[in-house]
């Protein structure tokens, strides 16, 4: 296991689609201990694996005093008529925080290692981890779905974040 750095905005892996994990092999058994080993610090919610630099389909969480990860998550299901507006960062906008819109429920199939079923799902601070690294996982950051004014805001400040 090691503890990776985390990617930030700027870096391509994180505007990349991730693949999905077609053979589980002694990469992705690394990739998972990394992710977990990573995620498992006070502050950290989720982590995405593109977050440290592989684009594969992969996350760990940190919620609740649960750790865990899923390969090749899924959202099968999100409470599109309840949505929640509530305060959001990322890893890999480090600092900054801002209000973002996300479905109140999400559902999320995957696998682990061995190729069994892992299925997470909840509201509130679930349903926003889930919907966020499949974001992630998809190509896409936080900062894409906030509304206009308040993602103008957004990459003004992370532009002068990055200038600092």
């Amino acid at each position: 296991m090691a503890f990776r750095d985390i990617r930030t905005t700027g870096d391509p892996v994180l505007r990349t689609p991730c693949e999905p994990i077609r053979v589980v092999d002694s990469r992705v058994e690394q990739l998972v201990a990394d992710l977990v080993e990573t995620v498992n610090h006070d502050g950290r919610a989720g982590l995405a694996a593109n977050q440290i630099g592989v684009s594969l389909r992969a996350f760990s969480w940190n919620i609740e005093g649960q750790v865990g990860y899923i390969l090749n998550p899924v959202i099968v299901e999100n409470s599109s008529e309840r949505q929640e507006l509530g305060e959001e960062g990322c890893l890999s906008v480090p600092g900054l925080w801002y209000p973002c819109e996300r479905p109140a429920y999400a559902r999320a199939e995957g696998t682990d290692l061995s190729g069994r079923p892992v299925v997470i799902d909840g509201e509130e601070i679930w349903a926003r981890l889930i919907n966020h690294e499949v974001d992630h996982l998809d190509g896409r950051l936080f900062v894409d779905r906030l509304a206009t004014d308040v993602r103008r805001r957004a990459m003004r400040e992370i532009r002068e974040s990055l200038e600092a």
